[in-house]
């Protein structure tokens, strides 16, 4: 019986309704904003201070890609301020911010065993849940699909107010009124948001806001330059912008910590007598699973650590050997899940005509600020001052951690010195927050770059093998395909720990044998090829996992767009024209291809040019982001030198185009990173690679020639930030295929040698 979700969600009405009823019962919130002396509060998003200055509050979190900016420059474009007079406030946690679209997306995590009930941004379950719980995550892109229709309606109303100030000063229809630059006009009359601004917000605005006919938009014209420069840039180059890391509270002391190998290592002893010398430690915070020093300074802090000698009792010694068994075995006789299917999907006891397997090594984020926390707790209220992706969570977590109530746990957001995905973990949070409470005292928590890397939950390894069988053996056309990837159900561990705030090592196990769509996304081809699967073999490598920018593009587009291209190889056919004939009703990809084609002076990958193209879809056939690179790399006697990647890009309406670009860029920089290095070995459950160096990433003398351009395009806006590290891998792979001859399934390229 096939069941619907309008027919559960009826159900549930004439069963007693209390689905319907808790999901259809009126919210509201007060005000998050808390205007200061002469600011007035225009609802959830903007104040206007007595100055002119209007302050933008921003839910999100500010870890390079711009969000301080983005959101801003929404709500000053439909409002009709003056770019020089807008600020930014870090915005409370409340549920008048929530990001629905993100929870829609996120169903399979938090409502595991019925998620078609909430996977849909319109579902009334996902918005309630979003507004309960104070769902403001930031990943996956989702900023500009969750927030722009409310900046800009919250911004209509607060224009409309403003004009009905005028209005009334004048004695004219405020539908006659103009705001622009910060000023209404009407005729000869000006009058500035700020002479208007407690006037305005005490009248009430009209509904629907009267929202500008179009949204912000800039064309990728050449030679011309954004009209809202980043707010973020001045502070960030001048040195005052301040990080986690630059808290500094009356009373302050430092604290480091040690922890044992993930997963479930217990402190079995330490020396505290080797330290007790030491000038300037304070405190000796033992946990069940870390140690923690107190100290004047973190240098001391770290000293009486190292002085102390701290061994751990553990329970995990994974290795890598060990890793790859489980993988390998698991590939070719694991049981799999039928994620995604077109037309027939794919006829398993038909012999294929190609089967090529690809592997993955684990990936670590290496953000450039390790996890750092600070922590006061007086008068039964702990105030945080943190980076965090999802700060609702944390502030849960550390509430129950301490035992306290969660309205006596304040967050203060703070930005992230990059982040990739790694700060939707919380674990230092907790850790500070206990030190704080032993201490007595305001103290900051530094991981170590060792402790940071041990710590980390990589990006999963994965196996796969890609299966093809012909339509026709003298083109190459390909008339099936599957994907069948072995990885841990790693979002459904990252589902359990981030709403259930388990243990790793529990939510591993509640993940085990499960199907985890999230982790094998992107992995159905954007081809036009007929039948199509991708099954997913479900793994428990006795490793924990996380989420890490790109997430699963990261790979299975490595997987795809190295098959497609080595499946054109052998039918000597072109790689850039075998994709464009496999693309069928996708214009928008097509143009991404000739555009890369002609940026990159294409020859067709072949007589050693070092040239290799790859590209990729993230979203949805009708909308989604789209993105063609040509990189050209070769083999030197270092290792890989990649020196110039071509990419074009469709994202639809284009925002601000100078954050656009930057955000590809740095993202094809990233995908670089993760496809010659940014992995580590594991022995005794511990990284073989403890230092930033090892990881193998690319300095700025590695770094290549980067050339963007954008295609204008209709289409809904797209977030570009993770375009670039799905397609930098395989457009490498593909290029170092072109140069040497040989193909390369694994990532890292070249980590077992040409």
């Amino acid at each position: 019986m096939h069941v619907s979700r309008r027919g559960v969600l009826a159900g549930a009405a004439l069963g007693g309704g209390l689905l319907i009823a808790w999901g259809l019962m009126p919210r509201s919130y007060d005000t998050p904003l808390d205007p200061g002396k002469g600011e007035q509060a225009f609802g959830a998003w903007l104040k206007i201070a007595a100055d002119g200055v209007i302050t933008v509050a921003v839910p999100q979190l500010e870890m390079g890609q711009g969000v301080t900016t983005i959101l801003p420059q929404i709500i000053c474009a439909e409002l009709g301020a003056d770019w020089r007079q807008i600020a930014v406030e870090p915005a409370p946690v409340s549920g008048a911010y929530a990001n629905v679209p993100l929870a829609a997306k996120w169903a399979p995590l938090w409502m595991p065993f019925w998620p078609e009930l909430a996977d849909e941004q319109g579902d009334v379950l996902a918005r309630r849940f979003a507004q309960e719980s104070r769902f403001t995550a930031t990943a996956d892109g989702m900023t500009l699909e969750a927030y722009e229709q409310p900046c800009r309606e919250a911004a209509a109303s607060a224009r409309a107010l403003l004009c009905m100030a005028a209005a009334e000063r004048w004695d004219v229809a405020w539908e006659e009124c103009e705001a622009k630059y910060g000023f209404v006009f009407h005729g000869e009359n000006k009058l500035s948001f700020a002479e208007l601004s407690g006037e305005a917000a005490a009248l009430s605005p009209p509904d629907p806001p009267p929202l500008r006919s179009d949204p912000v938009a800039e064309q990728p014209l050449p030679g011309v330059e954004t009209a809202y420069p980043r707010l973020d840039l001045p502070a960030k180059v001048d040195g005052t912008f301040l990080f986690a890391g630059d808290v500094r509270l009356p009373d302050m002391a430092y604290a480091a910590i040690r922890h044992g190998p993930i997963d479930q290592a217990e402190l079995a002893r330490f020396d505290a007598g080797r330290a007790q010398g030491r000038r300037g430690l304070l405190h000796v915070v033992q946990g069940k699973r870390w140690l923690a020093t107190v100290a004047e300074s973190g240098w001391v802090a770290e000293r009486a650590l190292d002085d102390m000698r701290a061994v751990f009792r553990a329970a995990n010694m994974i290795d890598s050997g060990v890793i790859e068994e489980r993988l390998d075995d698991a590939v070719r006789n694991g049981g799999s899940y039928r994620i995604a299917q077109r037309g027939d999907g794919y006829d398993n006891d038909e012999k294929p005509d190609l089967a090529l397997r690809y592997d993955i090594g684990p990936a670590l984020h290496a953000p450039l600020e390790t996890a750092t926390a600070t922590a006061r707790l007086a008068d039964g209220r702990l105030e945080l001052w943190l980076a965090t992706q999802a700060p609702e969570r944390a502030r849960a977590a550390v509430a129950k951690a301490l035992g306290m109530t969660l309205s006596d746990v304040i967050l203060y957001p703070m930005p992230a010195g990059g982040s990739f995905d790694r700060r939707l973990e919380h674990d230092h949070a907790i850790e500070v927050a206990l030190i704080a409470r032993e201490a007595g005292r305001p103290v900051q928590l530094t991981w170590s770059r060792w402790q940071e890397q041990l710590m980390t939950r990589p990006r999963a390894p994965v196996a796969a093998l890609l299966t093809a069988k012909l339509a026709d053996k003298q083109s190459g056309q390909i008339g099936s395909m599957r994907a069948r990837i072995a990885v841990p159900a790693t979002a459904r561990e990252f589902g359990y720990r981030l709403f259930e705030n388990r243990t790793s090592w529990a939510a591993v196990q509640m993940a085990e044998g499960k199907g985890d769509p999230l982790a094998v996304e992107g992995a159905m081809p954007h081809y036009a090829i007929p039948n199509a699967a991708v099954d997913h073999v479900p793994i428990r490598i006795g490793l924990p996992t996380g989420r890490m920018r790109g997430n699963a593009h990261g790979y299975t587009a490595f997987f795809t767009e190295s098959f497609i291209d080595e499946v054109a190889a052998r039918h000597n056919r072109e790689p850039l024209s075998y994709r464009i004939e496999m693309l069928g009703g996708d214009v928008r990809m097509v143009e991404c291809l000739q555009r890369v084609a002609r940026m990159a002076e294409w020859g067709g990958g072949r007589d050693q040019s070092g040239q290799g193209i790859a590209c990729h879809r993230i979203g949805s056939a009708e909308g989604g982001g789209r993105i063609a690179c040509i990189a050209t790399a070769r083999r030197e006697e270092g290792g890989v030198q990649v020196s110039k990647l071509s990419a074009a890009v469709d994202i639809g309406r284009i925002v601000n185009l100078d954050i656009a670009r930057q955000q590809v860029e740095g993202a094809l920089i990233f995908g670089m990173s993760l496809a010659l290095g940014s992995s580590t070995g594991y022995h005794e459950g511990v990284p073989t690679v403890r230092r930033l160096s090892e990881l193998s990433l690319p300095l700025l003398a590695d770094c290549p020639e980067v050339e963007v351009e954008f295609v204008s395009s209709k289409a809904p806006a797209f977030d570009p930030g993770e375009l670039g590290v799905a397609v930098a891998a395989p457009a490498i792979a593909n290029a170092l295929f072109s140069a040497t001859g040989l193909r390369l399934r694994r990532l890292p390229l070249l980590s077992e040698g040409l």
